[in-house]
C-alpha cells in the first residue's frame, strides 16, 4: 500500500480551518493560505539554533532560517506538530515550548516561483543537545547569538518568514528563551 500523502490544513484569513490539501500539490505559483508553524530553539547559553534548508527542498532551498518550521497534520495540536518536526528534522527534543506569536502570517515567493502563504504561529523552546539533522531536511546548522540572528534578518540573509519574525520577536523584549505569548 503506498504511503498516505502528507496533508496541510487550509485556513481562512483569520486562521480558521476550512479544508485540507495534499502538501505536494499545494505549494506552487499561487499557494492557498494554510496552517504552518515556526520554532526558535535556544541552548542554555542563549544561542539560537539556525538551520540551512536542504538543497533538495522544493521551496527556498539552501536558505538560512530559524530552527524548524513545518505544517501540522489535520487535527494535530500545533505544539505536538512542533515536537514531531524537531525530532524528524533535527533529532532534538524541545523543553519549555512556548507560543509567542500566535497570529503571525506571511506571503512570500522564492526565486523558483514557489509561493508560501501561511498562517504561521511562532514558538520558542530550549534545546539541550546539538542536532542530528536529517539530510533531506537540513543542509547545515549553526548556533548563533541572538544579535547575530537579528542582524542577518535585517540584512536580508534569512528566509522571508524568519526575516519578518525576527523584529517581532525582538519587539517582545527580554530574553527570547523566557518569552511568553505575545
Amino acid at each position: 500500500m503506498p504511503p498516505t500523502p502528507e496533508q496541510v490544513v487550509l485556513v481562512d484569513d483569520d486562521g480558521r480551518p476550512v479544508g485540507v490539501a495534499d502538501k505536494a500539490t499545494v505549494h506552487g505559483p499561487s499557494t492557498p493560505r494554510h496552517l504552518a508553524f515556526s520554532c526558535y530553539g535556544f541552548d542554555a547559553a542563549g544561542r539560537l539554533l539556525v538551520t540551512q534548508r536542504a538543497r533538495d527542498k522544493r521551496a527556498f532551498p539552501l536558505v538560512w532560517t530559524g530552527t524548524c518550521c513545518g505544517h501540522p497534520a489535520p487535527g494535530e495540536d500545533l505544539a505536538d506538530a512542533v515536537h514531531r518536526r524537531l525530532d524528524h528534522e533535527l533529532g532534538v527534543r524541545a523543553h519549555d515550548l512556548r507560543l509567542v506569536l500566535p497570529d503571525f502570517g506571511y506571503r512570500a515567493s522564492d526565486a523558483g516561483g514557489i509561493e508560501e502563504h501561511e498562517f504561521c504561529p511562532v514558538f520558542v523552546c530550549t534545546l539541550d543537545a546539538d542536532p542530528r539533522p536529517r539530510p533531506g531536511e537540513v543542509e547545515a546548522w549553526e548556533w548563533w547569538g541572538w544579535e547575530r540572528f537579528l542582524d542577518a534578518a535585517a540584512a536580508g540573509e534569512l528566509s522571508p518568514w524568519a526575516a519578518l519574525q525576527a523584529p517581532l520577536l525582538a519587539d517582545l523584549g527580554g530574553d527570547p528563551r523566557t518569552r511568553r505569548t505575545g
